[in-house]
C-alpha cells in the first residue's frame, strides 16, 4: 500500500488554494432552447391557417411578402370572412376602407373553396375593385406533384 506525504513529508490535512472556474453550464441552456424550437415548428403552421377552404391548385411560383396582406376568404358555402371574421358582402368594403386607411395600394387576397360558385368570387373581386384597391389577388394551392413530361424519360 502506497502513501503520499505531501511536499513536507508528513500526513495530514493539506492546506491548498482553491481554484474558482466560472464556467457557464449550457446543457440547461440547449436544452431549453430544443424544446421551444420544437413548440415553434409544431405551432407556426397552425397560425397560418385561418377559415379551412379547400383550395384549388394551379402552377404558379409562390409570392414573397414582407407586409402580411388582407385575406378573405369564400368557403364551400360561401360565406365570406375577412381574415376570420365572418361578414356579408356589403360591409366588406366600409371594412376594407377603415382597416387600410384608403390606401388603394393595400394587398388584398381572396380565397375561394374550389366547390364555389365562381360568380360567387368574381361578386367579391368586383365589390372590392370598385372601392379602388388595385392590388387584389386568388389565392390557390401548388399542386403536389408535378406530371412528368411527355416524351421525356
Amino acid at each position: 500500500m502506497a502513501v503520499s506525504l505531501g511536499p513536507s513529508g508528513r500526513r495530514g490535512p493539506q492546506r491548498r488554494k482553491a481554484h474558482i472556474t466560472a464556467e457557464i453550464n449550457v446543457t440547461p441552456l440547449v436544452d431549453v432552447m430544443l424544446v421551444l424550437l420544437v413548440i415553434f415548428m409544431v405551432t407556426a403552421p397552425l397560425l397560418t391557417v385561418g377559415v379551412p377552404v379547400d383550395l384549388p391548385k394551379a402552377k404558379a411560383s409562390t409570392m414573397n411578402e414582407k407586409d402580411e396582406p388582407l385575406t378573405i376568404t369564400v368557403d364551400a358555402k360561401g360565406v365570406l370572412y375577412l381574415q376570420e371574421t365572418p361578414l356579408e358582402l356589403d360591409v366588406l368594403v366600409p371594412r376594407l376602407v377603415a382597416i387600410t386607411g384608403s390606401n388603394p395600394e393595400a394587398r388584398i387576397y381572396i380565397r375561394g373553396d374550389k366547390g364555389i360558385f365562381y360568380g360567387r368570387v368574381m361578386e367579391v373581386m368586383g365589390a372590392i375593385s370598385s372601392a379602388g384597391f388595385t392590388k387584389v389577388a386568388l389565392l390557390s394551392e401548388l399542386p403536389t406533384a408535378a406530371p412528368p413530361a411527355k416524351g421525356r424519360k
